[in-house]
């Protein structure tokens, strides 16, 4: 992404959210970002996304330009948005029924999916008889179904308990460490930020900028809990928070 900045017209004003934003993201990386409320973090990849274009500036995948829904792209949001009427199956399968793949392949795809992701016997099971992190786990893996090169995620732990959050933070590096897809992470935790991350970049306070773009330099492969508490965790928290605690006392 180059020279990223974005305004919203808000009842007649002009309100930027993202100001000259240029960050390069390496192939099999996992970023995360981190910075206060509405300083542009979801914004950010709402264009990467191609859901629509920038005001100012470009991104570009392998140096082709972003223009619209790139089916390279997978996107998880904070909340699952399940169909309610197709079962886990059949929404982990929905992605490549749209993209025209034959039903015995998805099928078996999407099966293989889920027990990836922990729900294997609950193929035929409709969202509102799932908990909030079951159907969190099957929207993972219909984000993974279309086999995407970028995964873009949107808080995607967020709204679930502690405990539930950290056992799909595990499950969801241990995917990532086994396909090494390109990952732009955006959460508002910075102990998740720095315990799956390989860089984190640090938002300032509407306009969302960068102020910091810290290497997370913790051996592969990780544990979200085993290493929080060692001394090398502790500093580079320390180094994070500094940058982002002005930020967050500014956006108020």
């Amino acid at each position: 992404m180059e020279s990223l900045s974005h305004a919203f017209d808000i009842d007649g004003r002009t309100v930027p959210v993202l100001a000259d934003v240029s960050l390069d993201v390496a192939e099999g990386e996992f970023l995360a970002i981190v910075g206060p409320s509405g300083c542009g973090k979801s914004t950010l990849l709402n264009i990467v996304s191609g859901l629509f274009p920038p005001t100012t500036g470009r991104v570009t995948v392998d140096g082709a330009p972003v223009e619209g829904i790139n089916p390279r792209i997978g996107y998880m949001f904070a909340r699952d948005a399940l169909l309610p009427w197709r079962t886990s199956l059949a929404n982990v399968a929905f992605g490549p029924e749209l993209a025209g793949e034959p039903a015995d392949r998805r099928e078996a795809k999407a099966r293989d999916l889920l027990r990836l992701t922990g729900l294997a016997g609950f193929e035929g099971s409709y969202p509102s008889q799932l908990s909030q992190g079951m159907r969190q786990r099957v929207s993972l893996a219909r984000t993974l179904a279309r086999n995407p090169d970028i995964l873009l995620m949107d808080e995607p732990f967020g709204a679930l308990d502690a405990q539930t959050k950290l056992v799909l933070e595990e499950e969801f590096l241990r995917i990532w460490e086994r396909d090494r897809k390109t990952v732009i992470f955006v959460t508002h935790d910075l102990f998740e930020a720095i315990a799956m991350a390989d860089r984190v970049a640090v938002f300032s306070a509407r306009p969302g900028r960068i102020k910091s773009l810290v290497a997370l330099d913790l051996p592969r492969p990780r544990s979200v809990t085993a290493g929080r508490f060692g001394p090398r965790f502790q500093d580079l928290y320390d180094r994070l928070w500094d940058d982002l605690r002005y930020e967050v006392v500014a956006a108020g």
